[in-house]
């Protein structure tokens, strides 16, 4: 069975899902253990192509299935799991339906092949078709009210590819070498799927991968002039990069060993310094203070959703007041290792006021106001200097992931 072309990708893909939907575990989770039976790239791609459809269409799909079912197949039954994942390859991934059926029919072996083949079929002479939005589910576009519509038609389309240049000043150089567009100094946009590895600069560390958005906190910061800067909970490490290529001293502390690792790679590869210290950042002590201190803080990452449509379905309440606990209590140690006149960026790649703009108002720092002039065009700040980016921003130049910033000054 495992013999028809597509097969082993679609059950990885179908494992996938299972993991986020009925477990909470996160794509990247489920995606080791699922894919690790999987021999190529191509259906390694393939299959992470189609959970991340299914989990980003989710609400839409299912109202598909619904609509062409006598009785409502319960959220759990594979038939609607495999429904999904057939739907998602025919209208997201293109794949011809004859197709989609000769590799999805063979999931339900030994199940109800001919209701899945009947439901698909009725669809497909339909000729149905998804939103130009997907739909949220009910208890997300509550939480992010207003905002939930724009926030929506940014998700429609995963992100494309974005780097940061080791040196702005040769951005429009490497542009034009990468065929990208800049949407602000030191930045390229690449359209996704381009092969990383293969593209100019990488082996000279000329760039590293990391979203527009992610890019802003360490800009805040400007030039280091060999100042000491702390960056709390480093990994994986774009923010060291960026501040050492700005000329400070960077200590990027992180308590994941193993996610740090990607730091020194790229610092080998770009020819940056950084000191990397694994340590707990709420037991460890630092023997010095900082004139600087970056803290990208543990989040739910609901910011991500673009590239981790597994957070729509995965974070709730519970885990959204424990991040934010986390969080106030890394404030309140970061505040106390910063010099006299010294700046701390705060940010959080989520969309959860929670986690943003409650955790700045408890700071008892001074706010040092974000500026127009400090962002990219078409990015403003709020009117208490802080900033709230999220997937529905720049979407006609390819959008942008969801984060909050604020800056403070001792």
């Amino acid at each position: 069975m495992n013999d028809i072309p597509g097969l082993p990708a679609r059950r990885a893909a179908l494992k996938m899902c299972d993991a986020v939907l009925r477990r909470g575990d996160t794509l990247d989770q489920a995606a080791g253990a699922a894919m690790q039976h999987l021999r190529g790239q191509a259906d390694r791609a393939l299959a992470r192509a189609l959970a991340a459809e299914v989990l980003r269409w989710l609400v839409d799909l299912d109202a598909l299935i619904d609509s062409a079912t006598r009785q409502r197949l319960p959220d759990d039954a594979k038939p609607r799991a495999v429904l999904r994942l057939m739907l998602a390859g025919w209208l997201r991934l293109e794949t011809p339906p004859h197709a989609v059926i000769a590799t999805g029919l063979p999931l339900l072996a030994g199940g109800p092949r001919r209701l899945a083949h009947g439901v698909f079929s009725t669809l497909v002479k339909r000729g149905v078709r998804l939103p130009e939005t997907p739909t949220l589910p009910d208890t997300v576009a509550m939480r992010w009210e207003g905002r939930a519509d724009a926030i929506a038609r940014g998700l429609a389309m995963p992100p494309p590819l974005d780097l940061t240049l080791r040196d702005p000043a040769a951005t429009e150089e490497w542009a034009e070498k990468l065929g990208g567009l800049s949407l602000s100094a030191g930045h390229v946009r690449l359209p996704r799927g381009s092969a990383v590895e293969e593209l100019p600069g990488y082996k000279e560390g000329a760039w590293w991968v990391q979203d527009l958005a992610a890019s802003l906190p360490a800009r805040l910061l400007g030039k280091g002039d060999g100042r000491y800067v702390l960056d709390l909970c480093a990994a994986p490490g774009g923010k060291a990069l960026q501040l050492a290529a700005a000329g400070w001293q960077v200590m990027a502390l992180d308590i994941s060993a193993k996610r740090l690792e990607r730091l020194k790679d790229n610092c080998a590869r770009t020819g940056l310094a950084v000191d990397v210290v694994v340590a707990d950042a709420l037991g460890w002590q630092p023997d010095m203070a900082f004139d600087a201190i970056m803290l990208d803080a543990p989040c739910t990452a609901t910011g991500t959703c673009r590239r981790h449509p597994d957070v729509l379905h995965r974070i709730g309440p519970r885990q959204i007041a424990e991040m934010a606990d986390l969080q106030a209590k890394l404030l309140d140690r970061a505040v106390s290792w910063l010099k006299p006149g010294g700046q701390l960026v705060y940010a959080v790649c989520s969309l959860e006021p929670e986690e943003g703009e409650r955790q700045a108002a408890e700071v008892a720092l001074e706010t040092f106001r974000i500026e127009a002039s400090d962002l990219p065009a078409g990015v403003v700040p709020t009117q208490e200097g802080w900033l709230r980016t999220d997937p529905g921003q720049l979407t006609d130049a390819g959008g942008m992931d969801g984060f909050f910033i604020a800056r403070f000054r001792k």
